[in-house]
């Protein structure tokens, strides 16, 4: 019975039990369809090795592949009233916030950090479209002005990365605000001659493309992204005619004059860095590692003289008169 119990029924529960395998190990790509490793896509930064489509990457992920060594310091934002409209649809307002920050992580839906780039010190700010669709809120306005304010203390330039579906309609017209309220942050970076730069990402739409979004000195987007005010869908509904292919579509819209860039996520990083110090009228980053300075040769201990070097040195005594007896 022992031999059964003991060696028997676990043998076979080992051979028939399911063995339980994380679900977030693989991701299957939006595009191709293929299966992608989650070590092998977070080294590829979100994009698929296969058909290099651009997945959505978090700001945290984003930012320790842009900052130099991967260090940045968080900026801190004011933090806004919450749920001042006591807005309640299928949920109320702060259950909302709640799910997003236990689903993300992250506090809310966007990141201001600063740090270096090539060398060169930066402000930053990334949307995070994971977090109720990245919308804009009022904590969001009070980033970009932080964001804006930083820039000018430091004297720095600001780099955004927009990912949102629009205005928060949870806030109402107090999201609306934060267009022209950023607009305004913005300009005041500007009329110091600092670089606004924007980085729009897949998907930027709604009131964030009608305000802070387009308002940079030089506008990259990263491929295949979707820009748009009123999405495709809707035009499509209202005008009742089919559009064009790719249509808002960051290579439809660098064709026709709305973006600068269209740039692979891989290398945005060495993009920013030119345009950044091309901007700033400094000489382009050396390319590859410095050399490590040369040591300076070590110092020789001074060895003390001989016993009987000192010796010698010394000049004979002279001998002491003899005892008279």
């Amino acid at each position: 019975m022992n031999w059964i119990t003991n060696y028997v029924r676990p043998r076979i529960n080992s051979i028939f039990s399911r063995r339980e395998v994380p679900e977030n190990l693989w991701s299957k790509c939006e595009e191709c369809g293929t299966m992608l490793f989650h070590r092998e896509l977070a080294d590829n930064l979100q994009v698929c090795t296969n058909c290099g489509h651009h997945m959505a990457i978090r700001p945290s992920a984003r930012f320790a592949a842009l900052f130099d060594g991967g260090n940045f310091a968080e900026v801190k934002v004011p933090e806004p009233i919450v749920d001042p409209l006591k807005f309640r649809d299928t949920k109320k307002y702060p259950d909302r916030l709640k799910e997003a920050r236990t689903s993300t992580g992250e506090k809310e839906a966007m990141l201001v950090a600063e740090g270096e780039v090539g060398g060169t010190p930066i402000v930053a700010a990334a949307q995070d479209f994971s977090f109720m669709a990245g919308s804009m809120g009022m904590y969001v306005g009070n980033a970009i002005v932080a964001a804006s304010e930083r820039a000018i203390e430091l004297k720095r330039p600001l780099v955004l990365f927009s990912a949102a579906g629009g205005a928060r309609m949870q806030e109402g017209i107090l999201s609306l605000m934060q267009m022209p309220r950023t607009t305004v942050a913005l300009q005041m970076l500007k009329e110091q001659g600092l670089p606004y730069i924007v980085v729009l990402t897949h998907p930027t739409t709604g009131g964030v493309t009608a305000s802070y979004a387009m308002l940079g000195d030089v506008q990259i987007a990263e491929p295949n992204a979707l820009i748009c005010f009123a999405g495709p869908r809707v035009i499509e509904q209202t005008i009742r005619e089919k559009l064009p292919e790719g249509f808002q579509r960051a290579e439809y819209l660098l064709d026709h004059g709305m973006l600068d860039r269209v740039t692979p996520r891989g290398k945005l990083k060495d993009e920013l860095v030119a345009i950044l110090r091309m901007l700033l009228r400094e000489p382009p980053a050396a390319k590859g590692e410095a050399p490590a300075p040369a040591l300076p040769p070590p110092e020789q201990p001074v060895a003390a003289p001989a016993e009987s070097t000192r010796k010698a040195a010394e000049p004979p005594k002279a001998a002491k008169p003899a005892a008279k007896t």
